[in-house]
């Protein structure tokens, strides 16, 4: 088995990330020949490591040994990379966000067809464990019929990094977290959407989002609420799903939490009113011992090759992506809408 040469543009937190968490999973089938960035200090962190460091994009894409390129630059410039990749006849791994907008995301997808090259998204998040269980619980209906479910992602240190703060270069947590977030569920929910209300938070004072809070709905009913907040100093739980026959909440990511789900018993007592405030209220009583149990989270099988394995794969022997592409592409739909001028949209 012959390795896929890569060479990494973008030798920043998440091209090293590749380079020394990811890639080493998949070495019989992935090589990392070098790096190029513009900044002079990662080159010289990339040399420290041993790999070689391009001088320029240009020389990567002349050297004819390199059959295939990371990008993990700053967002705006992926398009730009990627298109010059794929004209030199080099196949492409994008991190996401993969463009800003639908229409660029649309230009690669003509290159790389016109081209031939692969080109692919690294949608990592797909195979986040706390994301499977909600995935399990979806599709086997632990919880009933799941009428809404609530994803969010919160902490109070701001907007990470430097360029994440400037619009031209695709800043702003809708394009950081929010792509993981909406991916999900988007790969989660086969549903045409009806309906979007977003509100950005820009409590920080940047030109770009430092959070945001968004309701989808879809076609058959199912609500989504999906939260990115950077000036949280006590944090929602991480999921917390309604269903007809239950609730489920994971915390974070260590998945503490609960769920509990209706017992189905036959002789169930009625709620004991409790005191409210100054009042009584039946209605928010907790539920009577024998009415709920409580449960596991279900436990999960990863039912996937890795990342970089399937990209192999994929050149090689014409595997099916285990991103694909118009899967992205919805995604970048949504993000088109949420980043729009209309903060509430009516999807026909």
């Amino acid at each position: 088995m012959k390795p896929i040469n890569f060479v990494v543009i973008g030798f920043g937190g998440m091209g090293s990330y590749h380079v020394n968490t990811i890639m080493p999973k998949d070495q019989e089938r992935i090589q990392v020949i070098g790096t190029y960035d513009i900044s002079p200090d990662r080159q010289a962190v990339s040399a420290e490591n041993g790999l070689y460091a391009y001088p320029s994009y240009q020389a990567v894409l002349a050297d004819e040994k390199v059959e295939a390129v990371l990008i993990a630059t700053p967002n705006d410039v992926h398009k730009e990379l990627a298109i010059l990749a794929l004209q030199a006849g080099k196949h492409a791994v994008c991190e996401k966000p993969v463009t800003l907008t639908t229409t660029e995301f649309d230009e690669i997808l003509a290159v790389a067809k016109e081209s031939g090259c692969i080109f692919m998204v690294h949608q990592n998040r797909r195979w986040d464990p706390d994301f499977l269980i909600i995935r399990e619980l979806y599709q086997n209906q632990q919880l009933g019929e799941i009428f809404q479910i609530e994803s969010r992602v919160q902490g109070a240190n701001g907007i990470p990094g430097d360029w994440r703060h400037l619009k031209a270069h695709g800043g702003g947590m809708v394009l950081d977290w929010g792509f993981h977030l909406f991916d999900q569920l988007l790969f989660l929910i086969d549903q045409p959407i009806k309906k979007v209300v977003t509100d950005l938070s820009f409590i920080l004072g940047d030109e770009v989002d430092d959070g945001f809070s968004c309701t989808i709905t879809f076609e058959n009913g199912l609500r989504v609420v999906v939260e990115v907040g950077t000036t949280n100093y006590a944090k929602l739980p991480r999921w917390y799903v309604k269903g007809t026959e239950g609730t489920a909440e994971i915390d974070d990511w260590d998945f503490s939490g609960e769920m509990v789900v209706a017992s189905k018993s036959e002789i169930l007592s009625a709620p004991t009113p409790v005191q409210a405030g100054v009042g009584l209220t039946k209605t928010m009583a907790p539920p009577s011992e024998e009415a709920t149990l409580q449960l596991p989270f279900p436990e999960i099988q990863a039912e996937y090759v890795s990342f970089y394995h399937n990209f192999y794969d994929v050149v090689h022997h014409q595997a099916v992506p285990i991103v694909k592409n118009h899967e992205v592409r919805r995604v970048m739909e949504l993000i088109d809408m949420i980043l729009s001028e209309e903060p509430v949209m009516q999807v026909q």
